[in-house]
């Protein structure tokens, strides 16, 4: 439910605050008054799309926040602890939904203080509001919608999402098995190119780290003379030479034993004393050996340059880096051996592809009959309802189409198979007697569409009480008896749940437990909206300024007095 609105700077609403209750919740004005905009408002707390446009000229930032009360559930939990977002755990929580725009396009969405993404908004909006307006009327008449409304009224969820899975697996495999029935001539060409570069790149026996080592061995050989050098002079100074740094070391040594009898402190050098000149030792003998085995090889130098310019152009050809090369060898002799497989691969594709698609075609037949069923009885609510909002005689059906029996019972078809199922669901309509229902888009008018709109939406939610439910004008179109008729349908679902209704219709706007007129002041050369609440007395001149219009008359009033004091009595 929605207990409190707030908005700020958005379009021409400077401030303002609505707090709403349980029952029927009326919003009326003159029209251009704004409410809209408070609809609208109400849409970006469910992750519709807005934008900075919206802000109040003049002003650099604007925010809307919407106070819920939400039933919390199992999937409610999963999707908050999936985005971080912490909840109470009790029965029935609050959440403080909160959307802040700025100029700058630095738009900001919260709830209940945690910064989310609108995606996140968009996935729980589905536990808030649902909000319905004349612009699904065009929705109501694609039967696309028609199967997604009869699937909601089922609680199919479960039973589609088995059908998804089925669907998603024979497909994977079937369009596995079409890459390998592609034209032999191409098969055959990519198998020469295949073998050519597993050949080319295996000729060379290529290992990870094979280019640093020749780097390296490379520049050895092309400074030998120098390493010799350096080697020589190093093993004579730290060992050859008279006064060798081990020579030196060891009569130091020596020193620090005799002084380490007098004095203590000198025995806990003597340890790092002796490390290093076994240290120095090994580093001489190192330098030594390397020196006897320098020797420079025109040949095998020649024959690291030719390597290396191999793998220079191995490497350009195949991704840059022996990595790459190699990567792209294992790639290589993995699709040569799935080619070379194919008739074997495409033999196992085939019985899978059979065995998936009787998968498939049983949960969607599952599905199906499960749809049959619950048309008939959505169907007989339906027209049911009708009676409600004055459409006594309408009579109304959905048909649930599906391939016949061959069909489905071929291999080679699959005409009509979705993962949504393989079912085309449209609803079909009449409102007067004598006349067979047609497809809902030939036949229904814009107050029919309204009111039918209406009860559908009614009637596929019936066990979803704790949204609240928000009717944008949809008894746009409609009058008199039509017109109470639908204001008593309406006071009848928010006898079960919170339902907002923006309305043009005094016959509605009677029946409201809370109304709110919405208002349009200039001020200071500015024009601003407000909204109030409206009192006994306010509420019997607003509906008869909507009974007599901008001369509101005694007999307007008195009307007016009648149809409150009617649901009242009621």
């Amino acid at each position: 439910m929605l207990s409190l609105l707030k908005i700020k700077n958005i379009a021409l609403i400077d401030s303002l605050e609505i707090e709403f209750g349980n029952g029927l919740n009326l919003l009326t004005g003159e029209t251009g008054s704004g409410k809209s905009i408070i609809v609208d408002s109400l849409g970006a707390l469910t992750g519709d799309r807005v934008s900075s446009d919206l802000i109040k000229e003049g002003e650099n930032a604007a925010r809307i926040e919407g106070l819920f009360s939400v039933r919390t559930n199992k999937t409610l939990q999963e999707i908050c602890d999936e985005s971080g977002v912490e909840i109470d755990d009790a029965v029935e929580i609050e959440m403080i939904v909160r959307r802040e725009l700025s100029l700058s396009g630095k738009n900001r969405i919260f709830v209940n203080n945690q910064l989310v993404t609108q995606s996140f908004l968009k996935s729980i909006s589905v536990f808030l509001v649902d909000i319905h307006g004349q612009g699904e009327h065009a929705a109501l008449f694609n039967p696309a919608s028609h199967l997604e409304m009869l699937d909601e009224y089922a609680k199919l969820k479960d039973l589609r999402q088995k059908v998804s899975e089925a669907h998603r697996h024979w497909s994977v495999t079937k369009t596995e098995l079409g890459m390998l029935e592609k034209n032999e001539a191409e098969k055959l060409q990519l198998l020469d190119i295949l073998r050519f570069q597993v050949a080319e790149i295996k000729k060379f026996q290529l290992e990870p780290g094979d280019e640093e080592k020749l780097e390296e061995e490379k520049k050895l050989l092309n400074n030998v003379e120098k390493l010799s050098s350096l080697s020589e002079d190093a093993y004579s100074l730290l060992y050859e030479n008279t006064e060798s740094t081990v020579a030196t070391l060891e009569k130091a040594l020596r020193k620090i034993e005799e002084l380490a009898q007098y004095d203590m402190k000198f025995d806990e050098y003597l340890e790092g004393l002796k490390s290093a000149q076994a240290l120095i030792e090994d580093l001489s003998y190192t330098t030594r050996d390397f020196r006897s085995h320098l020797e420079f090889s025109p040949e095998r130098l020649e024959e690291i340059e030719r390597r290396l310019a191999e793998i220079s152009r191995l490497t350009r050809k195949y991704g840059g880096t022996v990595e790459s090369v190699l990567a792209h060898l294992h790639e290589s002799e993995e699709r040569l051996e799935n080619i070379e497989t194919a008739e074997l691969r495409e033999a196992e594709l085939n019985a899978k592809v059979k065995m998936l698609r009787s998968e498939y075609v049983k949960v969607a037949s599952e599905l199906h009959g499960e749809r049959v069923r619950a048309a008939v009885k959505f169907a007989d609510e339906i027209e049911g309802n009708l009676k409600a909002v004055a459409l006594e005689k309408a009579r109304f059906e959905i048909r649930v189409d599906a391939p016949e029996k061959d069909q489905l019972e071929s291999e080679g078809s699959s005409v009509g198979f979705t993962a949504k199922g393989f079912d085309r669901v449209e609803y079909y309509f009449s409102a007067n007697v004598g006349e067979s229902p047609k497809p809902l888009a030939k036949v229904a008018s814009g107050g029919e569409a309204s009111r039918l709109m209406l009860i559908l939406k009614t009637t596929a939610k019936t066990h979803e009480r704790e949204k609240t439910a928000v009717f944008d004008e949809i008894d746009a179109g409609i009058g008199g008896r039509v017109a109470e008729a639908v204001g008593l349908k309406l006071k009848e679902l928010a006898n079960t749940q919170q339902v907002l209704c923006v309305t043009h219709q005094p016959q509605v706007a009677s029946k409201a437990d809370r109304h709110f007129v919405v208002e349009k002041a200039v001020l200071k050369d500015r024009t601003s909206i407000g909204v109030r609440e409206l009192n006994a007395a306010e509420q019997v001149e607003e509906v008869a300024r909507m009974l007599a219009g901008e001369r509101i008359t005694d007999a307007a009033r008195e009307n007016a007095r009648e149809m409150l004091s009617a649901v009242n009595r009621s």
